[in-house]
């Protein structure tokens, strides 16, 4: 069985909030503190929110708010509680831009293997954008779990009856993606993507022969 991740590997994502904390940074850099600053301080209130709220683009602008009242030393004003909510629309829409070659691999595959989506994040916002993909139709089940842990891939085998030697996680995170699935006992795909989450890197052993290194989607068609 085959099994993929949804953000940067179906489709696009992070690259929505890069584009946001490139605004926020510029916004919040001035003298004493430069950008690489303002996002290393982001980047830690967003590991400890990670942890209690979990995911998604709310937890992501509430991240926001707590950090410009760390770095300001006071409560955010109207004024900064305004722009940090405007920065909404930006993940509100009813669209998503797939992966160059996801719906004709998804399809192919789809022919020859059982496939299943696994997803973390806000349940309600993950069930719009795998809604808006287009893409149901090819899984067998559809996954959207709060953690990405070892024991979210045991429990899929247990659910699905896998036999953990022949089931395959595809995605672009080592930390969510493909280590745990091979803690799990699985094999993985890594593809990796230029915008993966700074939080989602984790060093991968070049010598394990269960992953596969891929450069692109469309080369699953190649191996499966």
């Amino acid at each position: 069985m085959l099994i993929f991740d949804a953000d940067d590997t179906l489709w696009e994502n992070n690259v929505i909030f890069e584009r946001v904390i490139d605004e926020f940074t510029g916004w919040m850099a001035g003298p004493g503190l430069d950008r690489a600053g303002v996002r290393a301080v982001l980047d830690e209130i967003e590991a400890a929110n990670a942890r209690t709220l979990g995911y998604g683009s709310k937890v992501f602008l509430h991240s926001l708010g707590e950090c410009v009242e760390r770095l300001r030393g006071r409560a955010a004003t109207a004024a900064e509680r305004a722009r940090i909510a405007g920065w909404a629309a930006a993940f509100a829409g009813e669209r998503v831009e797939l992966m160059p070659g996801v719906a004709e691999t998804l399809a192919e595959l789809a022919r020859r293997h059982e496939l299943l989506l696994l997803t973390k994040g806000d349940k309600e916002e993950q069930e719009r954008k795998v809604a808006a993909s287009g893409l149901t139709g090819h899984f067998r089940g559809v996954h959207i779990v709060p953690e990405k842990n070892v024991a979210t891939y045991e429990e899929l085998t247990r659910a699905y009856g896998l036999v953990p030697e022949t089931a395959w996680m595809i995605g672009n995170s080592p930390k969510s993606d493909i280590l745990p699935a091979r803690s799990a006992g699985w094999n993985a795909v890594f593809i990796p993507h230029q915008h993966t989450w700074v939080l989602e890197h984790e060093e991968l052993d070049p010598g394990d022969g269960k992953v596969l290194r891929l450069a692109a989607f469309g080369e699953l068609v190649e191996h499966f």
